[in-house]
């Protein structure tokens, strides 16, 4: 971490100061420096405005590392993208998409990262978990993943934390120096379901939930295993899930009604995953009172 970034991030951020800066004059036009990789629920797939650098990443200029880096007047290269998995973090994920790993430098002082929904297929079980007419014209998502006696969703979560125990070393690595903020969660829909607004039974949305904390859970704990700092999206979505009015929804339902791809944040959405991250990271970077 550069000299006097935290108390610079503090008093920066204490003023309101646009700029973050470091205190020596040499250092004037040095701002901190900020990378942000992950997935769609980092990159805010179809919010606008669209990030025109890589159109194929969907990647949105008002997504939560945008949101963060204006709070913390910190210079941001966001290079997350939608359906990334935690292969294309050092592989190109497709032609013109560099690895995410390739943005981070020795001198990197923050980096922020949300990975796993895609490795462990929660998206895609989601999905397999709606109903258009009620019980018991249908079939159940958590009947089906836990046949057997074994939840088949939490076995991929359970075999994919190893993996991203090596994400975690791999940053650490390519940038030695920098604070890493690992954000996961999300209070995507409420127990009970909202049947029929969501397409989801009740018993099957509180099961859907439980699996996206069953990830959260998984990562908070690698995160901190390794001294990095884990950023819970679950406080400030708590009662803006798909099943709220849509004008209060900041993740977007299975049919968006506002711009966003389905189940994920939509600009309010982003815009306060962004503000937590930008808290966390002062409170991280803040020296202690004297």
């Amino acid at each position: 971490m550069k000299h006097g970034v935290r108390t610079t991030l503090a008093t920066a951020l204490t003023l309101g100061a646009l700029f973050l800066v470091l205190p020596s004059a040499s250092a004037a036009s040095d701002p901190v420096t900020y990378v942000a990789l992950g997935d769609s629920f980092a990159s805010a797939p179809l919010v606008p405005p669209a990030d025109p650098g890589n159109p194929a990443c969907l990647r949105s200029l008002a997504d939560y590392p945008h949101t963060a880096a204006k709070a913390l007047g910190a210079a941001l290269t966001d290079v997350s993208c939608a359906g990334a998995t935690v292969e294309d973090l050092s592989a190109p994920q497709a032609v013109g998409t560099p690895a995410q790993y390739a943005a981070l430098r020795p001198d990197t002082d923050i980096v922020s990262l949300t990975i796993g929904g895609n490795d462990t297929g929660l998206f895609t079980a989601a999905l397999g978990c709606t109903n258009p007419l009620p019980e018991p014209l249908g079939a159940s998502c958590a009947d089906r993943n836990t046949q057997g006696g074994t939840d088949a969703i939490d076995a991929r979560i359970d075999a994919w934390v190893p993996k991203f125990a090596a994400v975690l070393d791999a940053i650490h690595q390519r940038a030695p120096h920098a604070q890493v903020f690992v954000v996961s969660g999300g209070s995507y829909i409420r127990a009970g379901g909202c049947f029929p607004v969501q397409p989801v039974w009740g018993r099957d949305a509180t099961y859907l939930q439980s699996k996206i904390d069953h990830l959260a859970t998984a990562v908070r704990q690698t995160t901190g295993a390794h001294g990095d700092t884990f950023v819970s999206a679950t406080p400030p979505t708590a009662g803006h899930d798909i099943c709220a009015a849509p004008a209060d929804r900041y993740i977007e339902g299975f049919v968006p009604a506002s711009p966003a791809a389905p189940l994920h944040p939509n600009a309010k959405g982003s815009a306060a995953v962004g503000a937590a991250l930008a808290a966390a990271v002062q409170q991280a970077l803040s020296p202690l009172p004297a």
